[in-house]
């Protein structure tokens, strides 16, 4: 019984921390968006087969995030992520967030990917104190040292 506690408690800690979790997908719907970082507002939908999910995906994919304003005069912003990475391995990722695709302008540190994985979730919060900017657009990359393994364009509002 107590592992299974601790099993429940490290799970529930994760979620809570924001933590990356690896999604179970079949080997076409992972091929159709490999390199894309889907951002959505909750977990991916699962089609009947894959055809319906990778539908399903497209359809869930935001290209825009509406952010939320905080009680300091500051804009938030809270996304669910699935990235398809080109390349598993790492243990440790980082998402990078650029300004027009080329001016860096903040980074959330992802621990804890299993690097088995061709498939990570998790959720992110953001801020404007984080150097993110209201009404603007980003490219969102997830890298491995200097390698992207996952991208995705967005726009800020």
């Amino acid at each position: 019984m107590s592992r299974l506690m601790s099993a429940a408690v490290v799970a529930a800690a994760a979620v809570l921390a924001g933590g990356i979790a690896s999604a179970d997908m079949s080997k076409a719907v992972i091929g159709a968006f490999r390199g894309q970082l889907v951002i959505s507002k909750d977990e991916l939908p699962e089609g009947k087969n894959d055809k319906d999910t990778i539908a399903k995906i497209k359809a869930a994919k935001l290209t825009e995030l509406v952010g939320t304003p905080t009680g300091e005069d500051v804009t938030a912003w809270h996304f669910h992520y699935t990235a398809f990475l080109n390349k598993a391995g790492a243990r440790a990722l980082k998402m990078e967030f650029y300004r027009d695709g080329k001016q860096y302008s903040a980074d959330k540190r992802l621990d804890g990917v299993d690097p088995k994985s061709a498939v990570l979730t998790g959720d992110i919060s953001i801020d404007e104190n984080e150097g993110l900017a209201k009404g603007k657009a980003y490219v969102i990359k997830l890298v491995d040292g200097n390698t992207v393994v996952a991208s995705t364009p967005m726009h800020f509002k």
